[in-house]
């Protein structure tokens, strides 16, 4: 039997990289919904999960996983376990067939979109030959991705966007308004910033001349990480990347103060596990593509070939370390996300879209349209792209005072408060007693008393 002209070494690195890394990254997925219950508790002053093990609290495992149980770490597997045990209800009056296949349309897009992400650079295939069928695989240098394909981000633009769908069936199928207005909030949002998320991807082709996320990190290891030479870009992508995941300040689409769960208020079990799991695994690639786009790939520090990070570098070990750095960088962006998450309020929908379409949309296409005549001309150094970056930011500090505001969902000033007084009135906010005014522990601790 011949061997198939498309079984090669660059097919069977592809096949063991998508089977190693969606383990990887439903494994990740967890430990983040772990990461931001602890990063959420230190920002609030608490402790968070610290005593969940392993062993789950059984007796019969206790034996079985003695020294395991620091940290809190297993209430991600707990979590998991109490998502598959708990009922699964589905409320009269819903579209069943559009209602079971959301969840599971909205989570196979966030396993696709990582493919095209190259972990670990380029690895020496050594050539072997099948001991039963016989066919011999040649040896070849290949790429330690998913799927080598030309179209790198645009490929990674359209399975992300596919996302929505699951929104927009889940929120309509289960008959629920709050639901409903879930989904229309998520896909004005998508629609808005896919268009400053896909022009600010258009400045990166536009300076290094290719859509391959390896040439693009091959770019960064002779010119510097983009984020250097390019940080409007590199922040607006960062607000998109929130903007597509639904993370605060962007979570209109599930805010529980007016839409109790948004999208999927009527899910439960592991329906709306995979809900969250679909979140949790678009905020990791998202983070991977920003670091592989603006903060250098699997490179280690900028302008520094570091021994085992070096495009030469082809060995299993080099590769290990590449993954590494990669999955690194990405781990600590997730964990920025988290932490904006318990930061930054949420801002209203108005506000939301009035940021995509009156600021991210005109800034973006500025920075296109800015990049496009210094690759023109030749001035793609480091150095002449910050200067008209700075130059860039400076006009937009300058113009905006002068730009019309909008008078929508202002405070209307009350006559006679202390911010609105009256004509001829003094306001004094401070208290007019002198002992008013003193700080009751400084004077315990001046006249002796505990």
């Amino acid at each position: 039997m011949p061997k198939p002209d498309f079984l090669t070494a660059q097919f069977l690195t592809n096949a063991i990289t998508i089977g190693i890394v969606v383990h990887v990254l439903l494994v990740s997925a967890g430990l983040s919904i772990y990461l931001e219950r602890k990063i959420s508790a230190y920002m609030q002053d608490r402790i968070g999960p610290n005593r969940t093990g392993f062993d789950l609290g059984l007796p019969l495992l206790k034996q079985l996983f003695r020294g395991f149980g620091f940290w809190g770490l297993g209430q991600s597997l707990a979590d998991g376990l109490k998502m598959f045990l708990k009922e699964d209800y589905t409320p009269r009056n819903v579209d069943k067939v559009l209602f079971m296949l959301a969840p599971g349309i909205i989570v196979i897009p966030a396993l696709m979109s990582f493919a095209v992400i190259p972990w670990g650079g380029t690895f020496a295939f050594p050539g072997f030959v099948m001991p039963v069928l016989g066919w011999e695989i040649a040896a070849a240098d290949v790429q330690v991705l998913g799927a080598n394909v030309s179209i790198g981000l645009i490929y990674m633009l359209a399975v992300a966007s596919l996302g929505i769908y699951g929104v927009a069936l889940g929120s309509w199928a289960s008959n629920n308004k709050y639901s409903f207005l879930g989904g229309l909030r998520a896909s004005a949002q998508m629609l808005s910033y896919e268009i400053p998320m896909g022009l600010c991807l258009m400045t990166v082709l536009l300076i290094t001349g290719s859509l391959l996320p390896s040439a693009i990190i091959d770019w960064q290891i002779s010119n510097g990480w983009l984020i250097i030479s390019q940080p409007i870009a590199g922040v607006m992508l960062f607000i998109c990347m929130l903007a597509e995941c639904n993370r605060a300040p962007f979570d209109n689409a599930e805010c529980e103060g007016e839409l109790v769960a948004g999208y999927h208020t009527e899910y439960g079990s592991m329906r709306f596990g995979l809900f969250a799991l679909a979140e949790y695994i678009h905020m990791i690639t998202n983070s991977a593509l920003f670091a592989t786009v603006f903060l250098g790939g699997w490179t280690l520090i900028p302008f520094v070939p570091v021994p085992g990070l070096r495009p030469e570098d082809v060995g299993i070990v080099a590769v290990l370390a590449k993954f590494a750095v990669l999955f690194g960088k990405a781990a600590l962006l997730v964990c920025f996300m988290i932490a904006i998450r318990w930061t930054l309020p949420r801002l209203r929908y108005d506000q939301v879209m009035q940021m995509g379409w009156q600021a991210m949309i005109p800034l973006s296409l500025i920075i296109v349209i800015a990049n496009a005549f210094l690759t023109f001309y030749g001035l793609t150094s480091t150095v002449a792209m910050l200067v008209a970056n700075v130059a860039i930011l400076a006009v937009i500090l300058a113009v905006q005072p002068f730009l019309p505001r909008a008078n929508t969902n202002r405070k209307i000033r009350i006559a006679g408060s202390r911010f609105s007084p009256l004509e001829d009135e003094i306001v004094q906010a401070a208290p007019a007693a002198a002992y008013a005014a003193d700080d009751p522990r400084r004077t315990q601790v001046t006249t002796g008393v505990m």
